[in-house]
């Protein structure tokens, strides 16, 4: 069991509110999910030719995130931009992305890389949502839309790599509330193709897949849609590109969740209790999406 919110607001007048907004949403869901949580929010944008690397290890020393700005600078011969929040780290740089990652795993193995974009940034850690809000100052999080996910761990190990949302390519994550009972036969097909993976997570299977198709060639709406012919078991999926919030269920829509909307936001969670101290809560339009029908809602400005 776990919980999923997602939000998105449609005035750019309103992204300053975006944190705060979801604060409450996501420590609504601590009790479906105590372990660890996550966020993954869309935000200000790299410069033109630049990404961000969101980057996780196990240390709070300054010195350790300043020793990797200076090696990477002197390494590589290209000056990158560092902000460090105690474990979490931005790096942006214009290189290509596969130099980035083959030098940061070589040099620094301790660092996971959480996310690649050009606007995507993901925070996630062990611990209670509540603790994880403040570690990382989500609450002062600005942007257009987000994920955020509270685990509970019914496979694989309790740790900031296997906590969700998980990320694929550049500005796309995914966060799953359900239970993947084919993961390794899917990643096994994607492994044929070049696909790596960092855990043995079943989520990471379906986000990597999704992200296959759309490279492949799919819209983003045709690949969740081939996850009803590839995947087995129950899920409601809650994804982000960089101008697009979407989520779905399985055929048999075990997994709960409920919409509401208003003329400011669209709001997603697994229960109501996590949209109840939404503004204008009351007159919001509320619903429960139906089985494998796709809904998905366009970033004002950004399509």
């Amino acid at each position: 069991m776990c919980g999923l919110v997602g939000l998105l607001v449609k005035k750019p007048a309103l992204y300053d509110t975006l944190g705060a907004l979801m604060v409450p949403m996501l420590i609504g869901m601590t009790e479906r999910g105590p372990e660890s949580a996550g966020l993954a929010v869309f935000t200000n944008g790299a410069k033109k030719g630049e990404l961000k690397y969101n980057l996780w290890a196990n240390t709070t020393d300054f010195n350790y995130w300043a020793g990797l700005e200076n090696d990477f600078n002197q390494h590589l011969g290209s000056k990158v931009r560092l902000s460090t929040k105690g474990n979490h780290a931005i790096l942006i740089s214009h290189l290509e992305t596969e130099v980035v990652r083959t030098w940061i795993g070589e040099h620094f193995p301790g660092v996971h890389i959480l996310s690649v974009g050009h606007n995507l940034d993901v925070y996630k850690d062990i611990g209670t949502p509540a603790q994880v809000v403040e570690r990382y100052d989500l609450g002062k999080l600005k942007g257009s839309h987000l994920i955020g996910h509270t685990r509970m761990a019914t496979e694989s190990a309790v740790t900031p790599a296997h906590a969700h949302p998980f990320t694929a390519g550049t500005d796309f994550c995914l966060a799953h509330n359900g239970t993947i009972s084919n993961p390794f036969s899917v990643r096994r097909k994607l492994e044929h193709f070049g696909i790596h993976f960092d855990t043995d997570n079943d989520t990471e299977a379906a986000c990597r897949f999704i992200e296959w198709c759309m490279r492949s060639g799919d819209d983003l709406e045709t690949a969740i849609k081939k996850c009803f012919e590839e995947l087995d078991g129950f899920y409601t999926f809650l994804m982000g590109t960089r101008d697009k919030l979407a989520l779905v269920r399985d055929p048999f829509a075990c997994k709960p969740a409920v919409v509401a909307e208003t003329d400011d936001y669209v709001a997603i969670a697994s229960e109501f209790r996590s949209l109840a101290q939404l503004p204008d809560i009351k007159n919001a339009s509320l619903f429960e999406p139906v089985p494998e029908q796709l809904y998905v809602w366009t970033v004002e400005g950004k399509a």
